[in-house]
């Protein structure tokens, strides 16, 4: 028995957890299949953990509550069941054993129902194969799985000065000192906090609430206090660690106030753990503590900067129902997509950072790189490539691996390699030489492209630097020749999740969050590349709402805060909608025609500057329309590539039948691949069919791939050769043309503004 909660992956997003939880359920005695039906309802019945499980059992409306037996094992445990305050029997089953467990609901008339739960051990795996190793555990864990009993902590809110102090109760202090907190529901109470801190799936989990000492919590009569709701908080930046972390603040006291539990896994702080699968094996473990423990859960909302804008937008994507809304500030669409645009730095400082690789005469000024790079700030490299830790190198030295155990090509080619294709070698696999495929590559990249497009790069600036860029080795050292991805990886990166294709996104509430670009790399392009394949998967990007401010890279100190109650108002205009339409419909802000019926829209009022579908705010100011009624309209092609054209580079567009400068390269628009990506399948493991993608030339970042340099056809797409269902968009003065092998296939008849 464990001293910890869980969760239900329930309310909007895809019930998909819910609806498996109910799927082994067997009925008996030849009654009707819905006469009694078992559900677990922390988690999908073959995904629980840590040994134990709330169930409900449904019996028929002709029968009591005091005609059922159930077993666990063949064990009687009908005494932990009872109808319970919400009208529900309800039990939470504890003592499962490792494997399989049969769970059997019988009346007396012999009507009944059986299940089979599979529990795992609190210290995982479930679903991530086998654990990495070496692993450091924290001091006090009982073994090598870091397991550890929770311990509890408690906090009140000072009046008059809002900080949070030391509580004890066996020892209040006087009741006047404690500020009062009044949740969303309008229910007032002492603002006390209760932490709870313990280990799962190796690593520590933090789950914190409003608590008023001394009253019973049962998960299905919670205190009232309890909004039903969940919040998960993340950490920042992309890291492989081998050790026991620290779970990220739970201690957000304007949104404890709300009544909201707030939650953490270390493992969802991509600063400590940049792998998707254990970041979602970890949050389905705490969602079943919590609702183990605290109740069930109405809807979960996500809240996070940088690498937590990062985990939510991948994990959303691919673990549908993990989270129904998502509030990513300063945001990365996922860790792999961005990863390559890093490798990309990599490679160009080498190059620019070393004048003995230059041919001779060749000159390299602050705006010729910044025309390779595509971005005002020659910086911005250098900036990323020293914050971000650099996991493509395997002999760095790689947080809880002692030196002597880390890899050296010479002295330990068998230690650990550092790098994150390593770290997620479950996913990626091995090859023969003992490396994880590498999933990444600039083989057919032409640096600079645009820049030479925009008569602002020189042919020779341009050919010096594309014959002597070369690639990186497994060992992250410059070679001759260009990297190739190795295809299993590449392969892997997109079915896996791990680069964020967006095809589940359309069923989650998004509210992005962002101020003026401050220039390094956290680049406001990242905002559009997933606007962009919202767009491309669903024809509308609706459910993704942006909200702007003055302040650099946040919006607004408060943005984070406001969003979660804003998101939580639109998730509670979902959750009472019971028309039988698309799960995606009711995501969607406002009116959207293809489902033939208006859905709900956002609450009425919101202190933003927001965006919605293809309309722009006059402001970007906190006192910008509450409605976002006043709108300037830009270019549907802007929203289209996630790019942005300076006038000045429009002034150098080439003007015959030749690419314009808005060419829908990557965001570093210098960078053009070609036949990058093939088709993307995500979220299969919870049972899904997913929407599967044709095979395209594609960029890494999901956008389809530009085209080399060459004339247009008549037809005004790229004359031949092409490769197999190539697919290029280009824009020009008549708009965007959009072609597959040669014709076009659509077109956006707008200009650029």
């Amino acid at each position: 028995m464990r001293n910890r909660p869980p969760r239900r992956p329930i309310a909007i997003a895809l019930s998909l957890m819910i609806v498996a939880a109910i799927v082994p359920v067997v009925t008996f005695a030849g009654a009707p299949s819905d006469t009694v039906s078992i559900t677990t309802l922390s988690n999908r019945a073959d995904l629980v953990s840590g040994g134990d499980v709330l169930t409900q059992i449904a019996i028929p409306s002709d029968a009591a509550a005091s005609d059922l037996r159930v077993t666990l094992n063949g064990t009687d445990v009908t005494q932990e069941f009872a109808l319970r305050p919400n009208r529900k029997i309800e039990g939470l089953l504890t003592g499962l054993r490792l494997g399989a467990n049969a769970v059997v609901a019988q009346l007396r008339d012999g009507r009944g129902a059986r299940i089979t739960i599979t529990n795992h051990p609190i210290g995982g795996p479930i679903f991530s194969g086998p654990q990495i190793q070496p692993w450091l555990c924290q001091k006090g864990a009982i073994d090598k799985q870091c397991d550890q009993p929770a311990t509890f902590a408690y906090t009140y809110e000072q009046a008059g000065t809002g900080q949070l102090q030391s509580y004890d109760p066996k020892n209040p202090p006087p009741a006047a000192a404690i500020a009062s907190a009044t949740t969303t529901e309008g229910v007032s109470v002492p603002f006390i906090v209760r932490t709870e801190t313990g280990y799962i799936d190796r690593d520590q989990y933090s789950v914190a609430t409003l608590w008023q000492p001394g009253k019973p919590w049962q998960p299905w009569a919670p205190q009232k206090q309890y909004n039903g709701r969940l919040v998960i908080t993340h950490g920042a930046s992309c890291d492989t660690t081998y050790g026991v972390g620290t779970a990220p603040s739970v201690t957000d006291t304007t949104l404890l106030g709300g009544g909201f539990i707030l939650m953490s896994t270390a493992l969802d702080n991509a600063g400590h753990n940049c792998n998707i699968v254990t970041q979602a094996e970890s949050l389905v473990m705490a969602k079943e503590l919590v609702i183990d423990h605290y109740g069930e859960i109405k809807w979960t909302i996500g809240s996070g900067c940088s690498g937590g804008s990062l985990v939510q937008q991948q994990v959303a994507n691919a673990y549908p129902g993990l989270y129904q809304g998502i509030t990513p500030q300063c945001s990365f669409t996922d860790a792999w997509s961005s990863a390559m645009e890093y490798v990309d730095y990599s490679i160009l400082l080498k190059y620019f950072e070393d004048p003995s690789r230059w041919s001779p005469g060749t000159v390299w000024t602050p705006t010729a790189i910044q025309q390779v790079l595509d971005h005002p700030n020659i910086g911005n490299p250098i900036t990323f490539t020293t914050v971000i830790p650099n996991s493509g190198n395997p002999s760095r030295s790689c947080p809880d691996v002692p030196a002597a155990k880390t890899y050296d090509p010479k002295k330990n080619p068998n230690g650990v390699k550092c790098t994150l294709q390593d770290y997620m070698v479950n996913v990626f696999g091995k090859r023969r030489d003992g490396f994880a495929n590498r999933p990444f590559g600039n083989d057919g990249i032409q640096y600079g492209l645009q820049g030479l497009l925009n008569g602002e790069l020189s042919v020779t600036q341009f050919v010096d630097l594309n014959s002597h860029i070369g690639g990186l080795d497994y060992n992250d050292n410059v070679q001759a020749a260009r990297s190739k991805p190795d295809l299993i990886g590449l392969n892997r990166v997109y079915t896996s999740g791990g680069v964020d294709s967006a095809n589940n996104l359309n069923q989650v509430a998004i509210i992005d969050l962002r101020g003026p670009d401050e220039g390094s790399f956290h680049d406001v392009y990242r905002t559009y590349a997933l606007r962009e394949r919202l767009l491309r998967n669903f024809g509308t990007a609706a459910n993704q709402v942006l909200w702007r401010g003055q302040v650099p890279l946040l919006g607004d100190a408060n943005f984070a805060d406001q969003a979660v109650f804003a998101i939580d108002r639109w998730l509670a205009r979902v959750h009472v909608d019971h028309r039988n339409v698309p799960t995606d419909a009711l995501t969607v802000p406002g009116s959207i025609s293809r489902h033939g019926s208006a859905t709900p829209s956002l609450p009425p009022t919101e202190p933003h500057g927001c965006q919605r579908g293809d309309r722009w705010p006059t402001t970007s100011s906190s006192a910008a329309s509450s409605r976002c009624g006043k709108t300037t309209t830009r270019s549907r092609s802007q929203l289209l590539s996630g790019l942005r054209c300076r006038r000045r580079s429009r002034k150098a567009c080439v003007t015959t039948r030749r690419e314009a400068c808005c060419s829908t390269v990557r965001r570093r628009g210098s960078r053009t691949r070609m036949g990058a990506d093939t088709s993307s399948t995500v979220g299969d493991r919870w049972g899904h069919r997913p929407r599967r993608r044709s095979s395209a030339s594609r960029n890494h970042d999901g956008r389809p791939g530009a085209a080399a340099v060459g004339n247009l056809g008549a037809s005004g797409c790229p004359s031949p050769p092409w490769e197999t269902n190539q697919y290029f968009r280009y824009s020009g003065s008549k708009g965007v043309v959009l072609c597959e092998n040669g014709s076009i296939f659509g077109k956006v008849n707008d200009s650029f503004s």
